[in-house]
């Protein structure tokens, strides 16, 4: 599925890969949550981190807004799973009826995590595998 970014995401990938070294995939600029969501090339992650989270620090005051990373998978089930870090995922089921729904399995104590300060992380996975698996929604069980 082709992604197309707007010409402030495009500088703000520019920014990122600059910084960290690191290829992104996507960006979502999140104007409600006042964050930037970066899709990293899978296997790079840590890199895009950096050493005790510092590269995503001095971007964070660069953009004067949160950064989230979120690393890029071959299936949609690890995709969304990828997405909804850092809560434990304990399975991801895929349905396709009328819509394209993924189904999450995460722990009672995990579910905070999974949604997110104001629903923050479940609203970026959700736009995210939207954008890159056709998945209509996410839905946490």
């Amino acid at each position: 599925m082709r992604v197309e970014l707007s010409d402030e995401a495009r500088r703000l990938v520019a920014l990122f890969e600059d910084e960290a070294a690191v290829t992104v995939r996507d960006c979502v600029v999140d104007e409600d949550h006042d964050q930037v969501v970066y899709l990293v090339k899978r296997g790079e992650m840590a890199d895009a981190i950096g050493p005790g989270g510092q590269t995503v620090e001095r971007v964070e005051e660069q953009l004067g807004r949160e950064v989230k990373l979120v690393e890029a998978a071959e299936t949609a089930e690890d995709f969304v799973a990828n997405a909804l870090a850092p809560a434990a995922v304990y399975n991801v089921t895929v349905s396709e009826n009328d819509d394209t729904v993924a189904y999450v399995e995460v722990a009672q104590e995990d579910r905070g995590a999974a949604i997110g300060r104001e629903g923050r992380n479940i609203d970026a996975a959700r736009q995210l595998a939207k954008r890159h698996f056709d998945i209509d929604g996410i839905e946490l069980t």
